[in-house]
């Protein structure tokens, strides 16, 4: 039998309208579809009524289905003759795994392509006004990943003494959670408390809310909105600019019933 072929593609943010052509040509034939949590159900009407839909969509304290098992699904549908699509929110090299998944395939000599996609690093924080570059304030920009490994691996640790003063604009994946540590960690290694900070939620889509501080008092109002995950970080000058390019129209945030605190 002809082995089919594993397509990793990108979805893009939370816009459907964001997925690139070449991504949405590859749902288009998939026979296959393993989809994520983050990725815009709208994005599965281009597939065709036979195509199978596998879900596998990770929560920051739960797997819907172990890493290796999804390895294993896109190889064995592929040595079938199928052609799978795996779909990923954002962009699948930014903190997506397609590393292992592309290992998996090549193990097993299934052809694969990678299709990129926008990461939300860069689609939220432009929806809310903030370039990660500008003349005046940023020339370098990072993308950090502030989420521990929960499969009992190791993870490559942060170099918070290079990272804090080094780079000019700082963008946090899945660290919510973590702002409190964000924060010391940032200022411990030389970052100023003043240095303001930008947290967006379900960045692109209706739902997107944008809170601004500085890492000084980041946490406070992080606790203040009761502001939950997902949502990327950005630490940086360039977080000034929102307050004169902000252009998507936001959802506002719920007014604080001080009575739950």
């Amino acid at each position: 039998m002809k082995k089919g072929k594993v397509y990793l593609v990108g979805a893009g943010p939370g816009d459907p309208d964001l997925i690139t052509v070449k991504g949405m040509k590859a749902i288009q034939k998939a026979d296959v579809i393993v989809y994520d949590r983050l990725v815009n159900k709208g994005l599965l009407d281009y597939a065709t009524p036979l195509t199978e839909l596998i879900y596998c969509g990770k929560m920051p304290d739960r797997h819907t289905i172990p890493q290796h098992e999804i390895n294993a699904i896109l190889v064995k549908h592929a040595l079938r003759g199928k052609t799978v699509v795996r779909l990923k929110g954002g962009d699948p090299t930014i903190f997506g795994r397609v590393g292992e998944e592309a290992e998996h395939c090549r193990a097993y000599d299934v052809p694969f392509e990678i299709v990129p996609g926008i990461t939300s690093g860069i689609a939220a924080t432009a929806y809310a006004g903030i370039p990660l570059t500008h003349r005046d304030f940023s020339s370098s920009c990072a993308f950090i990943t502030a989420h521990k490994r929960t499969d009992g691996g190791e993870k490559k640790e942060i170099q918070w003494d290079k990272l804090a003063t080094s780079i000019d604009t700082l963008v946090f994946y899945m660290g919510v959670g973590n702002i409190r540590m964000i924060k010391e960690k940032l200022i411990t290694h030389g970052r100023s408390p003043d240095t303001p900070v930008a947290l967006v939620r379900w960045g692109t889509t209706t739902e997107q809310e944008t809170i601004v501080g500085t890492l000084k008092n980041i946490v406070e109002e992080v606790e203040k909105k009761q502001f939950k995950s997902p949502a990327i970080i950005v630490v940086g000058e360039v977080v000034q600019l929102r307050e004169k390019i902000a252009w998507f129209k936001e959802k506002e945030l719920p007014a604080l019933n001080y009575a739950q605190m």
